[in-house]
């Protein structure tokens, strides 16, 4: 470990440490339950009291909250998490202090798209589309339906781009595109090793597939980025789209691609140029 990384760790536990200090002073015995015995000089919670609530020993909790180089395991930060009465941004950020990837939630399946969500899809003039975490379609606008002929039998972005051929045969550049589309999913993936949803979608894949399965087992791994979109549309020709991606922050896990006309091109020209692609501005 360099000295530079050394630093760094050592930052993390004072910030642990004055984190757990903080969230155990806030709390009184009778917030948890606890009686209380004897008279207390200082507000909150004591660390034994603490490690009696998560089930571990006083002398681990004492090490963590003094900042010391150990070790914690997830189950043991939710058990901390649960004693101290976290909020699920407070455990998130326990996690990181800690050096663990925090629990990813939100985004299941069939999950309700609020009204806020769906009229903003809505007034984008543009292609739109809201995907969670497994790339599984939340919602679409009018735009992905009619420049991308999206419909109500797409559900997952994956599943469409490696089996779909109707997708497959308008997707400019396809073969230089997958490597990127796996390295991203790859990369979500990792942060969710334990989630089954995603081992479901690649074993499903590999044995429908072998393009993916062959680039899957490549353990190639990349960043979800800003990319061009490149449309082969069958009456509006060639279209080339700026993708932008975007973290819905109130529902983590949830994503907005949003789609606009690439400056320089003749995307704009060329939808206007078909009748039913033209695209009408929001109400």
């Amino acid at each position: 470990m360099t000295s530079e990384s050394r630093a760094v760790a050592q930052r993390r536990r004072e910030q642990l440490r004055d984190f757990l200090r903080t969230r155990r002073a806030r709390l009184t015995p009778g917030d948890v339950g606890m009686a209380v015995a004897g008279r207390r000089r200082t507000p909150g919670l004591r660390r034994e009291e603490v490690a009696v609530l998560a089930g571990v020993g006083v002398s681990w909790y004492t090490w963590l909250e003094q900042g010391r180089d150990i070790n914690a395991s997830a189950e043991v930060l939710d058990a901390i998490s649960r004693a101290l009465r976290l909020s699920e941004s407070e455990r998130a950020h326990l996690y990181l202090l800690a050096g663990l990837n925090p629990p990813l939630e939100g985004g299941a399946r069939g999950a309700s798209v609020t009204p806020e969500l769906r009229h903003l899809l809505d007034a984008w003039r543009q292609p739109a589309v809201l995907r969670d975490r497994h790339r599984n379609l939340l919602a679409i606008n009018d735009g992905a339906r009619t420049v991308f002929g999206y419909d109500d039998t797409d559900h997952n972005c994956m599943v469409m781009f490696f089996t779909n051929a109707r997708y497959r045969d308008m997707h400019l550049h396809w073969e230089s595109v997958a490597p990127g589309v796996v390295a991203a999913f790859r990369a979500d993936a990792a942060l969710s090793p334990d989630d089954p949803e995603f081992r479901r979608l690649v074993d499903d894949l590999s044995a429908v597939s072998s393009e993916f399965a062959e680039l899957w087992a490549r353990h190639d791994v990349g960043p979800q980025i800003q990319a061009v979109k490149a449309v082969l549309h069958p009456e509006a020709g060639e279209l080339l789209f700026d993708t932008t991606t975007l973290a819905v922050v109130d529902h983590p896990g949830w994503y907005l691609e949003l789609y606009n006309p690439r400056p320089g091109t003749e995307t704009a020209e060329r939808l206007e140029r078909v009748p039913h692609l033209r695209l009408a501005a929001p109400a």
